[in-house]
C-alpha cells in the first residue's frame, strides 16, 4: 500500500475518465481532465517552512527515511520541533483535501498542493482548517502538538510530502521500503535554502 490518498486520487481520476468513455454524450469532454492535470503540474510551487517562527535548525536533516521507526518502519516526512501552540502554517498554496482526528497522526491536515503533491501536516494540537478550504502558503492550519503516536513526545509537526506520480529516480533498493521512496519526498529538499 502506497498511501490512501493516493489510491483515493487514482481511484477518482481514472472513475473520471471512465465516466467520459463510457457515456457518449461526455466524450467532447475528455480533454477537461487531462488539462486539469497540465495545470496541476505547471502551478508553480513556492514553499516555506510549515511552523511559524521555526528554522532549518528545528528539523534534524537525515530525519527522512529514518529507520527503525515505530510501526511505520520508516519515518517518511521531517519532525520540526517547535513549543506546542505554535502556528503551522501552510508550505504552499493548494486545496484542504481533509483534516482528520485518529490514527498515528492524530489531528492531521492534507493539502493537495502545485505538482500534485499532498503535504500532510500531523501531531496538531488545534486543526484551525477545514476540508475543501483553498489555502496559500502561510495560511494557519492548526497549532502544534503531540497527537497521535507521538503523545508524551516533545511536541512537533511531522511534515510529509507524498506524490500519486512514482519518481523512479528516487527508487532506492538498498534501503527499507525503498521502493516507496518514489513516492514519499524530502520535504528537506525544498525547505533548506
Amino acid at each position: 500500500m502506497i498511501t490512501n490518498t493516493t489510491r483515493r486520487f487514482w481511484f477518482l481520476l481514472l472513475s473520471s475518465f471512465a465516466f467520459l468513455v463510457r457515456y457518449r454524450y461526455f466524450n467532447r469532454y475528455f480533454w477537461i481532465p487531462l488539462l486539469i492535470l497540465a495545470i496541476g503540474f505547471i502551478w508553480p510551487q513556492e514553499m516555506i517552512i510549515p511552523v511559524k517562527g521555526a528554522t532549518t535548525n528545528a528539523w534534524a536533516k537525515d530525519s527522512f527515511w529514518a529507520y527503525p521507526w515505530g510501526t511505520s518502519v520508516t519515518h517518511k516526512g521531517i519532525d520540526i520541533f517547535a513549543e506546542r501552540g505554535t502556528a503551522v502554517i501552510a508550505a504552499t498554496s493548494g486545496l484542504v483535501v481533509y483534516t482528520f482526528e485518529g490514527g498515528k497522526g492524530g489531528k492531521s491536515v492534507m493539502v493537495l498542493g502545485p505538482k500534485w503533491r499532498f503535504h500532510y501536516y500531523a501531531h496538531l494540537d488545534e486543526v484551525n482548517s477545514f476540508p475543501l478550504q483553498p489555502v496559500r502558503y502561510g495560511t494557519v492550519l492548526g497549532t502544534v502538538g503531540d497527537t497521535g503516536n507521538a503523545k508524551g513526545k516533545p511536541p512537533h509537526l511531522h511534515y510529509a510530502i507524498t506524490t500519486p506520480f512514482p519518481y523512479l529516480n528516487l527508487r532506492d533498493d538498498k534501503a527499507v521500503q525503498g521502493w516507496k521512496k518514489m513516492f514519499h519526498l524530502n520535504p528537506d529538499k525544498w525547505l533548506r535554502p
